[in-house]
Formats: structure tokens, sequence, C-alpha cells
């Protein structure tokens, strides 16, 4: 039995795919801990972890040459209180998931001599992720073509990102039928963060379909807290069959029932439309310094597998054409879901799982991984 750190930004996007290793990790017999900061209480409080472990970090900002300077102590705190933790925990293997909390556990791993591996979770890899290559032993991508990965000079594998069991679990749920009268099932949310341009701009785009179309909708929408009661009002007015929430914990199975999908184009949301096989309209979060989540869309638009709507150009009425034209053509609809399901990555968490076990030094058969 090994002990293995996981190390991971506390949102969504970097503790999920953590979190479905934890598992894999716990079936194989190995102690899992995990060092994050303080948002791990909102997003991982269901972690698999015997330990989680806050370290201080801070985001640096070339900008504000003070911001800078408070945050360079706070990283070297950091560095520090993980140096402290990881003697006392002395784990075989680390692995890093991405996000600036990562950066003081993963150099404190390094400092100590502990073999570690980088997740990359998109197609374009994180800033903290570059900083940190030169300390890694492993890198491991989702995407064959990870932007920025042919600079670093180490051991490359493409895994796939890992996907939670509960994704896994309805995975090969099959595409829903659709006839010409059958209810259309569709899902809408906005990754971690919330999306309030998708509440903006999807309960308009409905209110526009056709009366015949749109009441044959079911639709499941999670929204910011705040825009909830105006998000409900437009959908009642446009007598739409609607369920609305602040947060799903049982989104997989929804988005398994369901037809079609809008949302960002996350890591974490990708990843998981892939394995389910469901087509999507993905607006990519507008203003990312290296577009990651746009180039995410790419990989899954260029394979037929979804539709990219830039949120700088998309409105309620050029939305509404598009779901009037996708939602009466279910052989589009099924196509795509086919090819989505191609890009999809199943045992991704298994491939990871047998990377850190190599490098953790128990012997496995990796010549699948590459």
């Amino acid at each position: 039995m090994k002990k293995f750190m996981l190390m991971a930004g506390g949102t969504g996007g970097h503790l999920f795919p953590a979190m479905a290793l934890a598992q894999e990790l716990a079936r194989r017999g190995h102690t899992v801990e995990l060092m994050t900061d303080h948002r791990v209480e909102s997003y991982g409080a269901d972690f698999p972890a015997s330990a989680v472990h806050i370290v201080p970090s801070a985001t640096p900002s070339l900008s504000n040459p003070f911001k800078f300077v408070v945050g360079g102590f706070k990283i070297l705190g950091g560095i520090a209180v993980a140096i402290g933790k990881l003697r006392q925990s002395k784990p075989d293997c680390v692995i890093g998931f991405g996000g600036y909390p990562t950066f003081p556990p993963f150099l404190a791993a390094n400092f100590l001599g502990i073999p570690g591996i980088l997740h990359e979770q998109n197609s374009v890899m994180g800033r903290a992720n570059r900083a940190l290559g030169r300390f890694a032993d492993v890198l491991a991508m989702s995407f064959a073509q990870t932007r920025f990965a042919d600079g670093l000079n180490l051991e490359k594998v493409v895994t796939g990102n890992p996907v939670r069991d509960r994704v896994r679990t309805v995975s090969s749920t099959p595409y829903p039928a659709l006839s010409a009268d059958s209810p259309i099932r569709i899902v809408i949310f906005g990754g971690s963060q919330g999306a309030k341009a998708l509440s903006d701009i999807v309960p308009a785009a409905v209110a526009l379909i056709p009366e015949t179309l749109r009441h044959r909708l079911h639709i499941v929408q999670q929204c910011r807290a705040e825009d909830l009661d105006r998000v409900a009002e437009i959908y009642r007015r446009a007598k739409v069959n609607v369920e609305l929430a602040a947060f799903y914990t049982d989104l997989p199975e929804r988005i398994a029932r369901s037809h079609l999908v809008i949302g960002r184009a996350g890591a974490s949301t990708i990843a998981e439309l892939t394995v389910l096989g469901r087509p999507a309209i993905l607006v990519p979060l507008p203003g990312a310094i290296d577009a990651d989540q746009k180039n995410n869309a790419l990989v899954v638009d260029a394979a037929g597998g979804g539709w990219i709507a830039e949120q700088a150009t998309l409105t309620p009425q050029s939305l509404a054409t598009r779901l009037t034209s996708l939602l009466t053509d279910p052989a589009t609809l099924t196509k795509a879901a086919d090819a989505a399901r191609s890009l999809g990555q199943p045992r991704a968490v298994e491939k990871l799982a047998d990377v850190a076990e190599m490098l953790s030094g128990k012997n496995v058969e990796v010549d699948h991984l590459s």
C-alpha cells in the first residue's frame, strides 16, 4: 500500500479530477491525502481523503508591485507549511492538478525529493502547471495536442481527464430517442462558478422558440442563487416546463437523460460530456488570458460533437434560431452525440492511477498509456 498526496486548486475544475483519482487509488488499497486552499469547503466537502491540508497560497500579480511582494511572501510561507506537512505525512508520490494553490506544496515536494506528476486538464497548459513543469517527473495530459507542453523537457503521457464515479456509472446510458412529439430534455449549467450570461441569454432565447416546440421542452438549469427568481419568471411567462436550482448534486444523471446541453467549456465539463456522449452548445468563458475554454470547445466542435457559441456575439435571437434548427433535426443531434462519445476517455482515471503507482515504485503495465 502506498500513500499519495493530491494537490489541487479549490475549484471544481481542479478538484473533480483529483476526486476521481482519489476514488480509484482508494479502490486499489492506497491512502490518499489532499493539499488545497480554503475553497475546498465549497467544492470538496465529500472529497475521499484521509486528511485535507490547507496550505497558504496566492495568485501572482505582476501589475501591482505591492500585491506581488505580498503574494511572494505568502507563497514562501505556503512552501514552509507544506514542507512541514509533507515531512509528517511522508507520501510516496504527489500529483498536482493545477491552480496556484498547487504551487507551494508541489515545490515543497520537489525540495524534499518526492516524485511528482502534473495533470493538465485543458488543451492549453495553465500558468501554474507551466511554472511547475521543470519540477515534475511526468506530465499527464488530457489532450494529445496540448499547447505549451512541447516546451517542457519531461516525460509526457496522454491519460485523458478523469471523471467522477457517478459520471462513469451512467456513461453507458444510450442517447434518448427523439420523435416528432416526444419531450425534449435540455440541461443548462455554467460550471462551478455559475454563469450569469447563460441566465441572461438562454431563457430569453427559449421564449422565442415556436410555441409547438417550446411546449415539448423539459429544461433543467443551474443558476446562481441571485438569478433564480428572474429566470423562473421568464420561463413562467413562456410557459416552459423548467426546474431551477443553484446546484445539482445529480447533474451527471440529468445530463445522461438529456438530448442537448448548453454550458461553458471548462475541462471537467468537456470530459463529462464526452464520456456521457451528449451534444452541447458550448459558450466559452470570455476574457481568459490563454483562451483555454475556447480551445477546449474547438476540439469538440472540430470532431462534430458540439457547437461553439461565442458569448460576445450570442443573442437570444441567434440562440433561438440555432435551438429551433437543432431540436427539429434528431439525426443531427444523434450524430453529434456519437461524435462527442468518440472523444470520451472513460478509462482516464485508471491510466492516471497506473502512472501514479509506477512513479511511486509499484510495477505496472503502462504501455497502453502512450
